[in-house]
């Protein structure tokens, strides 16, 4: 059986191809010798996205995942912590933490604030997130 990721990659061809079930079963037959996207291997899978390749189909690039969270001393880990569940739960990547460093404190990264720097971020988090409903208010 094939990677899920794969087996996507080829539906999604098959649909941005518009090909026909009859058209789509017989590409399986001719390419990989099998009457279903289940039945490819990793071995005879290439074979099938060559085919659609072929066909015209250009696959769109994997977004990025974004770069690593940073690697903070022990002392600053439970902030930083914080930081990172609070830009989860936003559905944000740490660029959008590194831009806020930028245009809060000048400085690129968040890994490079200071003690006082990092707290001042967090909390700006927590007010956007209020904003948001995202928060609980513990009052």
């Amino acid at each position: 059986m094939i990677h899920r990721g794969k087996l996507a990659q080829i539906h999604i061809a098959r649909q941005e191809l518009g090909l026909t079930d009859e058209d789509y079963r017989a590409i399986l037959a001719r390419t990989a010798g099998v009457s279903s996207a289940k039945q490819l291997t990793n071995r005879n899978v290439g074979y099938v996205i060559a085919e659609f390749k072929r066909l015209g189909w250009e696959p769109k690039p994997a977004k990025k995942a974004g770069r690593k969270a940073p690697n903070p001393p022990r002392s600053r880990q439970r902030v930083m912590d914080k930081i990172e569940a609070m830009l989860a739960d936003a559905g944000r990547p740490w660029a959008y933490a590194d831009g806020m460093a930028q245009r809060m404190f000048q400085v690129e990264r968040v890994d490079w604030l200071d003690d006082d720097q990092l707290h001042r971020l967090m909390q700006a988090l927590i007010i956007d997130a209020k904003r948001q409903g995202r928060y609980p208010d513990h009052v």
